[in-house]
């Protein structure tokens, strides 16, 4: 259970201030958006929303937050930086607004919703950090599973990422978005149970070398895991290893088992794999599976794959679990409508010298337009508003190219209601129903703009908006 301390403490100082000026119940949009495409490509994938209904399911300062929150102090120390009267506000707050989100596995892009929260202003600006957490994380690893999945073009994945993930909250948080992305199992046996996900795993290096040689080691391993013999060969030399693994694998096949597989976790992988391919079939092992592992990723099981390795099975870790060559996803949480003293909504935005971070007033669905179930462009407009007609947008970069939208068969909205006045309305989903739609929508998508980047713009009507606040500001 997360608390809600898990936030920056500007948030409680600006909530503060909301409830000290009488501004904490005038009802608020936010809006979660992501501005720039991890890894250098052309979409995300949503994750987080199961961990986000959690936390707002669960979400109550308890007595200890609150005798901690009470200790904090002014810059001089003079007075506490919180009156005991606001602390007793905070004990009974809940979260009591509208949550709409996109489902997880869904394919999302810059400058779109993955969350809307519409509720008391106070509530949702406590919200901020903590969402940009969980959703910011989970989007941008299983991001990076999806783009892994792809280089390995059939083959099965295992994520291997939790000794070096940031933490044991990281480790299961990625553990998680890998399998949404993509992974067909993870060798985090605590990610396991929390979420069903298949866990998977053999022996280390460390096996090997408490016995006296290789051979030995594989035998002794082959006794205790007769149906479930996966065997790490490179501990010393790695073709030597085959050729033990084979002599083991002999041996199980006449007490009635099978060698599962080899795994390599050094070398030039590609070379090795064709060397143990061509000796396990030759002593007629066809069936077992050649497992690669070693700081691979998707660059690296690509070039892999064009020098014809022989791989089964990739085992990703620290690059997957850490989202090693984009750290971080760039999503913020924007303020973009507030009710004024009359009930009536006020549309803001921000302003920038940059006009990627100028954000987008009003309060948001997302429509995607289909032709034959192939996404063709997603459209932002404003649920308080008319959609003009003919149907036009402008993109969202600098030239705010006008787009018509072409021919089409189907249309979604792809926000859904979560949360209505504080109660939950979200049916559970598995786990495995996130990753057939992750997957499903890739392939869908990467069928029309593998190469391209996917269009998404402002309803003509909404466009029109944002350019009168932009101009009376």
């Amino acid at each position: 259970m997360i608390s809600p301390l898990l936030t920056d403490l500007y948030q409680l100082t600006m909530a503060y201030g909301y409830w000290k000026l009488g501004l904490h119940e005038r009802k608020a949009v936010f809006h979660l958006i992501f501005r720039k495409n991890p890894f250098k490509g052309n979409y995300a994938i949503a994750a987080g929303l199961e961990t986000v209904v959690d936390f707002l399911n669960h979400y109550q300062f308890q007595e200890d937050d609150l005798q901690y929150l009470a200790t904090l102090r002014t810059p001089d120390a003079k007075a506490p930086l919180f009156t005991a009267d606001f602390l007793s506000y905070l004990k009974t707050l809940r979260f009591t607004g509208d949550l709409d989100a996109m489902p997880e596995g869904t394919l999302v892009f810059p400058n779109e919703p993955l969350l809307r929260v519409k509720g008391p202003l106070i509530q949702c600006q406590l919200l901020e950090s903590t969402l940009l957490n969980i959703i910011n994380f989970q989007t941008l690893i299983a991001t990076k599973a999806s783009r892994v999945y792809q280089a390995v073009q059939g083959g099965a994945i295992l994520e291997f990422g939790m000794r070096r993930a940031q933490g044991p909250d990281g480790a299961l948080s990625a553990s998680r978005a890998s399998y949404i992305g993509g992974c067909d199992a993870t060798s985090n046996v605590l990610a396991g149970k929390c979420f069903d996900i298949p866990v998977r795993g053999t022996h280390a290096h460390s096996w090997v070398t408490v016995f006296p040689n290789e051979l030995s080691a594989f035998f002794a391993y082959a006794r205790v895991m007769p149906h479930n013999c996966v065997l790490l060969v490179d501990t010393y030399h790695t073709i030597q290893g085959v050729k033990n693994a084979i002599q083991v694998g002999k041996k199980l096949r006449e007490e009635g088992y099978e060698l599962q597989g080899i795994r390599l976790d050094s070398g030039d992988l590609a070379k090795l794999s064709i060397e143990a391919r061509a000796m396990l079939d030759a002593a007629g092992f066809q069936q077992t599976k050649i497992i690669a592992s070693n700081s691979l990723d998707e660059y690296v099981i690509q070039d892999a794959k064009n020098k014809g390795a022989k791989i089964d099975i990739w085992g990703v870790g620290t690059h997957l679990a850490v989202a090693y060559d984009h750290p971080a996803l760039d999503g913020v949480y924007k303020l973009s409508a507030i009710e004024n003293e009359s009930g009536e909504w006020v549309y803001k935005l921000k302003l920038s010298e940059e006009s990627a971070k100028i954000s987008n007033p009003g309060i948001h669905q997302v429509k995607r337009f289909y032709q034959n179930d192939v996404p063709l462009m997603d459209m932002l407009f404003d649920e308080e508003k008319d959609i003009q007609n003919p149907l036009e947008m402008y993109t969202l970069d600098e030239r705010a190219d006008k787009i018509t939208i072409p021919s089409y068969n189907k249309t979604l909205d792809l926000l859904n209601p979560i949360f209505q006045e504080g109660q939950c309305l979200a049916v559970k989903e598995s786990i495995h129903e996130m990753r057939k739609r992750s997957l499903n929508q890739m392939n869908a998508f990467l069928s029309m703009h593998k190469n391209k980047m996917y269009p998404v713009g402002l309803e003509k009507n909404l466009y029109e908006i944002k350019q009168q606040l932009i101009k009376a500001i």
